[in-house]
């Protein structure tokens, strides 16, 4: 009995350790990446946030595509090939961390971007991902690898009242039909809640755009019940203005908007303002 045991938990720990370092790519994904560490590698002296928005300038043009990360069961998802705009934000930052870090191989990039994916670096299953934007801003913060600038810029607390993907399930492939990842999600959705957020209203953006920079990661806040973000983007300076470098699903592909940020969010019917998330 004693054996079985032993046997059963050494299944269940190797189970555990290959889902979490599978790696879901193609070998396209790698050589874009290794273009891209050739042409920003020695350019380590440049912030984190410069090389995010050189990384981001790199994948200009490329491809929206959504539902890139739906693997089951939960793995990493490497795809520079096509980008939503979570995905765009979060390869740019692995990238700029792996040319500051000077560890530039494939293997420190998938280990960058599963720490800015996953909760803790950890994937457990569906739940483990960072699928509210607050909560990856909150996570990547604790971890040192953003810091938050709406408190400093704008004061005005965001009311977190998160609730949609658990009271939505039949809109996500993995919630549908498991009522186990809708509970846990449930529970992590109440706990973000209680947490003290701050976001830039959007009829002040104008008012602190100053104090915005270039390579500053942002959520755009939504009116939409249940939900904290609709839309990520990066930071960019053209004209002494500030303007979004994103993966834009209407314009199906990589680009920056031609209006300023503060613009392009009053063209929003349900933006509402935008968090700030400066790398470090």
């Amino acid at each position: 009995m004693r054996f079985q045991i032993i046997l059963l938990l050494s299944i269940l720990l190797t189970a555990s350790c290959t889902a979490q370092n599978a790696i879901i790519y193609e070998e396209e994904d790698k050589a874009i990446l290794t273009e891209i560490f050739d042409k920003l590698e020695k350019q380590s002296d440049k912030t984190t946030a410069e090389l995010v928005v050189l990384a981001g300038e790199f994948l200009m043009g490329t491809p929206y595509v959504a539902h890139t990360l739906e693997s089951e069961p939960e793995q990493l998802v490497v795809n520079l090939r096509g980008l939503d705009c979570t995905t765009y934000a979060e390869n740019c930052l692995a990238i700029a961390r792996c040319v500051k870090s000077g560890k530039t191989s494939f293997k420190n990039f998938t280990a960058e971007l599963r720490k800015i994916r996953y909760r803790n670096g950890i994937i457990n299953g569906y739940p483990s991902r960072l699928h509210y934007f607050s909560d990856w801003i909150f996570e990547n913060e604790k971890q040192g690898f953003i810091k938050q600038v709406s408190e400093a810029a704008g004061h005005t607390k965001y009311p977190l009242e998160l609730d949609f993907m658990s009271t939505h399930p039949g809109s996500y492939k993995q919630l549908e039909g498991n009522k186990e990842f809708v509970q846990m999600l449930s529970a992590k959705e109440k706990e973000i809640n209680k947490r003290e957020m701050f976001f830039i209203p959007e009829d002040e953006v104008a008012k602190y755009e100053a104090q915005l920079k270039s390579g500053d990661i942002v959520g755009i806040c939504t009116s939409i019940k249940g939900l904290d973000i609709s839309h990520v983007g990066i930071l960019v300076k053209q004209n002494n203005r500030i303007h979004l470098m994103h993966a834009s699903s209407s314009g199906e592909k990589v680009v920056i908007s031609d209006s300023t940020l503060e613009d392009f969010l009053k063209a929003g019917k349900s933006s509402i303002g935008i968090m700030v998330a400066r790398p470090i």
